[in-house]
């Protein structure tokens, strides 16, 4: 490899389907993901979730950006300290709530029923649970999405593509186009802390949604897999041996 791989940026999403949260870095814990990523949720329609007895649920439960791409050009701000939820529209602040208490939440959830009006099955309402993350799938993992493999997908769709459009916690750099496929089943040390690749990203319709306008202007996995077989990009790790992680942090085989 031509370049040292290393971390590019590091991310994490602290309500499913809003806006990504830049982290300068992060100290992962075993079997645990980003700290506050997915930590909420906004459910679309009831479902049944216990927060005492939190579940895994498939992300059409929720609001999100596969079916809901409106949500795209929201710009959202997390604050760890007191769980503030910041929403700004169209360059203007909207909601400001602390999503720790009942009022709170339920000022983000009336400004969801009538901003996501036409795609409500029911009454929004803002979810976490006891040591939850509402990922897209059901282990808690790291989304690691490689940047020569982004490049390879605007190769082949044609047109520049947003690496946050896969909406991962770990970009790497240095790392030849696909390389992370050659990953699964292996370990990998990131920064202090020591990862073991366990699954491929399947795409979705989300990765077709613009993160900056909202605009539903690709078609992702169809092109991935009318060009290369698969429609996967970026893969899943659990952390096996936490530590702190930075920008700039080698990743090592």
């Amino acid at each position: 490899m031509a370049d040292q791989p290393a971390i590019q940026s590091i991310y994490r999403y602290p309500v499913k389907g809003l806006s990504p949260q830049p982290l300068a870095g992060a100290v992962l814990a075993a079997g645990e993901t980003v700290p506050a990523d997915r930590l909420y949720a906004i459910e679309n329609g009831p479902i049944g979730f216990d927060p005492d007895k939190p579940a895994y649920f498939p992300k059409q439960r929720f609001l999100m950006l596969m079916r809901n791409e409106r949500l795209a050009s929201l710009r959202t701000d997390f604050d760890e300290d007191s769980h503030t939820l910041t929403i700004e529209a169209e360059g203007r602040e909207v909601a400001r709530e602390s999503l720790r208490t009942v009022e709170g939440r339920a000022a983000i959830e009336r400004f969801f029923a009538r901003y996501c009006a036409e795609d409500l099955r029911g009454p929004p309402r803002v979810l976490q649970g006891r040591g939850h993350s509402f990922s897209d799938v059901a282990q808690k993992v790291i989304s690691i999405i490689n940047l020569a493999s982004v490049a390879d997908v605007e190769t082949v769709a044609g047109a520049a593509v947003n690496p946050l459009r896969f909406r991962g916690n770990v970009y790497v750099t240095g790392w030849p186009a696909w390389h992370e496929f050659d990953l699964l089943g292996r370990e990998i040390a990131i920064g202090m802390a020591r990862l073991k690749v366990v699954k491929r990203i399947q795409r979705c319709a989300a990765t077709d949604v613009d993160p900056d306008t909202g605009i539903r202007d690709l078609t992702i996995p169809k092109t991935l897999q009318q060009n290369l077989g698969h429609s996967d990009c970026g893969v899943y790790a659990e952390v096996v041996a936490g530590g702190a992680i930075a920008v700039g942090n080698a990743v090592r085989e």
